[in-house]
This record gives C-alpha cells, structure tokens and sequence, in this order.
C-alpha cells in the first residue's frame, strides 16, 4: 500500500505551514551557487502545492523570506526576488487553474516595487478560488507581525476604538496577518533544523512540529505524505489528559 492510501483523509490537517528550509546546502553539496538551490527548490513547491490540493488540505502556509533574509548577500537577495516574480508571472494561471487561491502574510512594502505588483495582481487573479488557499510568507517575521498587532491595538485604543478590557485572544488575532486563516495544525521544517526561526510563533502554539533532514529541494509528496501520517499517529490534546479526549471521542462517536 502506497503512504498515500495509508492516509486517514477524514482527519488531515486542515492547515500545514512549511519552513523551506535547505536550499543553499542542497546547491552547496553539488558544487552549486546558493541561488541554483533556490531555483530548484521552486518545483518542490509546485509538488506540494499539488498535493496538497490533491489531497484536500485547506491552507497551506510556505515560510519563503523572512525580514532576516535581506540581510542576506545582495546578490542572493536579488536573486530570489527575480526567481519570485517570473514564478508568479508563470503559475499564476495554473493557480486558476487548479481553483487555487493565492493570499501573501508579510511586510510587502519592503518587497522591490515589481515583486509586489506581481503579488497584488496575483492575489487579485485568484480571489475568488476556492480550493486551497496558498499562503506565502514574504518579509515575514513573527516578531515584526506580533508588535505590529500591539501598534495596531495600541493606535485603536488611543483613538476610542477598543478599551483595554476588549482585548481578549480573539481580539487580538484579528490583528494579526492570520486574521482569517486558521491556525496550523502541523508544521514542517526540512533540512534538519530544529528550531521555529521566527515563524507564526502565535499561531503555532498547538501545532504538532515535524522535522525532516530532508533538503527542500529534494522535498516532494512522498515526503509530506510521510509528514501527515506522522501527524495522524499523534494524540492533540490542547491541555487535556487523554482520559478526557478519549470520553469526548465517544461521546462524539
């Protein structure tokens, strides 16, 4: 039996964020400049956009560049912002295609003035897909996103809007990028790293965290299949004992 008939699709993730993580290693260990990683590394994400769609997945959140990556070298930053724009110009019509709605979490006025337009025009395309929703995250950082909430909050409060006692967890949710994206369910990071790198750190309170040595690259639907079925051996139990998920099972059943 093949690890996707193995899936239970009565209980996939209704949300999976990925950390892209490993594409200069991958070029690296081949002889490669950084950015040849960084352009194979696309055709995995057509693979698990694909089967995520597939397979029914209702969002899926891709960490593509964080604020702390423009301080990467000039030229590898350049170079991923080129690699951003022709992709975009070239998928946005298989998204349609596909019913795929394109959505992007980040501080887009950082991003050069072409990338954005290409984003604005693509989220545009694809606003009324309704299929998977596509969300990347582009000079994103949880920290810039969580202070941008307080200022937000902060400014509609010196304004009369909200009083301290109105700010309550769903409140301040909708401050956030996530605003009406539900939060992930399971969180995937390749290429061996352990660690969260400043990524949906609100959001990701529940998650269940999947590590992989895999490289990006060579990242494909085996391997998120793999990474679900992982997810579906595990028990959520959001602060409860088992007992009580188990009685609450049965009750439901």
């Amino acid at each position: 039996m093949s690890l996707k008939d193995q899936l239970d699709l009565q209980r996939l993730p209704r949300h999976i964020a990925v950390i892209m993580d490993g594409n200069g290693r991958w070029a690296k260990e081949r002889g490669q400049d950084r950015l040849y990683g960084h352009h194979e590394g696309v055709e995995s994400v057509r693979n698990i956009v694909e089967a995520c769609a597939e397979l029914g997945v209702g969002y899926l959140t891709l960490y593509a560049f964080s604020t702390e990556n423009w301080d990467r070298p000039m030229y590898e930053v350049n170079g991923i912002m080129e690699l951003l724009v022709n992709t975009i110009r070239k998928e946005v019509a298989t998204l349609s295609k596909n019913n795929i709605r394109l959505h992007v979490i980040g501080d887009m006025e950082m991003l050069p003035g072409n990338a954005r337009q290409e984003m604005e025009e693509a989220m545009s395309i694809t606003a009324a897909n309704t299929g998977l929703n596509l969300v990347m995250a582009l000079s994103y950082s949880a920290r810039w996103e969580i202070v941008r909430a307080a200022r937000n909050i902060a400014q509609d409060t010196r304004d009369g809007k909200l009083k301290p006692e109105d700010v309550t967890p769903e409140v301040w949710e909708q401050y956030l990028c996530t605003a009406k994206i539900p939060d992930p369910e399971l969180m995937i990071r390749t290429s061996g790293e352990c660690r969260i790198s400043n990524f949906l750190l609100y959001q990701l309170a529940y998650a269940e965290l999947y590590f992989t040595n895999t490289r990006w690259p060579d990242f494909r639907k085996e391997n998120l299949y793999e990474a679900i079925l992982n997810f579906q051996t595990r028990e959520r139990r959001f602060g409860k004992t088992s007992d009580q998920i188990q009685q609450n099972e049965e009750i439901v059943s």
